[in-house]
């Protein structure tokens, strides 16, 4: 930011009331995302989701020429992955409040768990959100919580994207430098006067584990995404230019395979799948779905491609389940009736009121069990959804029931054996079960079904109470590579319809 205002340009954002002072000449992505502008495709400009309008000033048409209409840019929409700010400016933008969920569950202390003297920090890496808490290790109570969005999605929403973007000239680095800056002022907001901690355990999947440890993200591009470090991996806070916690030891925890990272570990570690005699399963809906099946004989584990449909990606009017979100869909005389997080006007469609919309527009007829648009489907005035809409939604919830199907066949099980599903997340946590069972995401009873909290941030404090490397737990559980799996793609496709009502 210029020390000397006079050298600078000015950005009014309506209607949150902030100016910015920046140099002229500077990207408008570099500096919206923390204002609540979305970059979903990592500023490529293909899906219009950070769309500014000019209030008063200029931003150039080249900043959306040949994406936006003719009539978009004469309104003064502008994509802000392509605007750069030279003269004084006014823009609209939505300040969209994203509710990141914690978790303080007590820790029940058993052999495996000790109390020890000291603080500690557990911190959930996640692909779009991060949430640290500061732990006191003899009592387990929670002292602080600090929760923000993860900075690298301003060079794209899901993982693949930022893959893409780390493969290219200093990528990796600006990815890598990015998540260690914030998580070192989480830290830092965390830590204040009560002391520095003695340990830092972090979760997250396999790309944010090798983005955060500076590790090659290669072999994640392609088949058979066989990750380059598998173990823990384990920093000095001072090498990571942390000063406030200058003497902890920090360790991202490992991973199980594939893109079956830490937080998948953290998980079943939360839920206590390992300790169960009954068959149970787990299951992570984010752009990647990781699923667990298993109790104390046998875990498999896979990862399967759902994209970003869930949280908003991908479909024309989505966001993130956060303020002006459009959550959860009722049929009221025939017609949908929408809930909006935060009151007031909608402003897109996150993960859950997706789902639920779809499962309404099918029990209205307006949707066919193929996927096909019978009719429109309209939330509000402004918004409805799309047939590529829909056809998003068929990739996810194929992906998720086939993946599910071929771990309950190679474990010798059915859908009826297991006693328990854990729903691990966010998207999980508010999910309408019902309309999840209904457009055939799940597959399983009503009654079975869970939802778990943050596991992967549950899980990570456990860990700051186990001296263990957890070889033996990692040994028992077997990772199946769907992509290579000759069953997955036939259950796949044959998991993307609709079942007719009553089916």
């Amino acid at each position: 930011m210029p020390s000397n205002q006079n050298d600078a340009v000015h950005i009014r954002l309506e209607p949150l009331g902030e100016t910015i002072p920046v140099w002229p000449g500077t990207p408008l992505r570099e500096i919206l995302f923390a204002y609540g502008v979305e970059f979903p495709c990592g500023g490529e400009s293909r899906c219009k989701r950070c769309r500014v309008r000019v209030i008063e000033g200029q931003l150039d048409e080249s900043a959306g020429a040949g994406i936006l209409t003719p009539r978009e840019l004469a309104e003064g929409w502008r994509l802000a992955c392509r605007a750069v700010a030279r003269t004084d400016v006014t823009i609209e933008v939505g300040q969209w409040e994203s509710s990141i969920l914690s978790d303080e569950s007590e820790i029940e202390f058993t052999s495996q768990f000790s109390r020890r003297p000291g603080l500690g920090i557990a911190i959930d890496l996640g692909t779009t959100t991060l949430v640290a808490q500061l732990v006191d290790l003899q009592t387990a109570a929670v002292l602080g919580v600090r929760t923000a969005l993860n900075p690298q999605a301003r060079r794209g929403a899901d993982v693949m994207t930022r893959v893409e973007f780390a493969l290219g000239p200093s990528g990796r680095l600006e990815l890598c430098e990015l998540i260690r800056n914030e998580l070192g002022r989480m830290v830092r907001e965390l830590v204040g006067g009560r002391g520095a901690p003695s340990i830092i355990h972090i979760a997250g999947n396999t790309v944010m584990h090798h983005l955060f440890c500076d590790v090659d993200v290669t072999p994640l591009a392609h088949a058979p995404f066989v990750p380059v470090a598998m173990d823990a991996i384990t920093f000095t806070a001072r090498s990571l230019n942390w000063p406030e916690a200058a003497g902890a030891t920090v360790r991202f925890l490992p991973n199980l395979g594939g893109f079956v990272g830490s937080d998948i570990l953290a998980g079943i570690l939360a839920t206590h799948m390992q300790h169960s005699e009954d068959l149970v399963a787990l299951v992570d809906l984010g752009t990647n779905g990781e699923i667990v099946i298993g109790n104390r004989d046998r875990l498999i584990c896979a990862s399967t491609a759902v994209g970003p449909a869930f949280e908003g990606g991908r479909i024309s009017c989505g966001m993130r389940a956060a303020t002006g979100a459009i959550s959860a869909v009722e049929v009221d005389s025939g017609h949908l009736r929408c809930r909006v997080l935060g009151g007031g006007q909608a402003r897109g469609i996150c993960g859950s009121g997706l789902v639920d919309a779809v499962a309404c527009g099918l029990a209205i007829g307006a949707i066919q069990p193929n996927g096909r648009i019978a009719q429109p489907i309209r939330l509000t005035d402004d918004l409805q959804l799309t047939q590529q809409d829909i056809r998003q939604v068929q990739l996810a919830k194929g992906a998720i029931a086939g993946g599910f199907r071929v771990l309950l066949r190679r474990i010798g099980a059915s859908a009826d054996d297991v006693t328990a599903l854990y729903l691990a997340g966010a998207f999980g946590n508010y999910i309408n079960v019902a309309g999840a069972r209904r457009i055939g995401l799940l597959e399983f009873p009503d009654d079975i079904i869970r939802p778990a909290g943050n596991t992967s941030l549950l899980g990570a404090r456990r860990t700051l109470f186990a001296d263990d490397d957890y070889a033996e737990l990692r040994a028992r559980i077997e990772h199946i590579p769907l992509a290579a799996d000759p069953d997955f793609q036939e259950e796949y496709v044959g998991a993307m319809g609709f079942a007719a009502p009553g089916a």
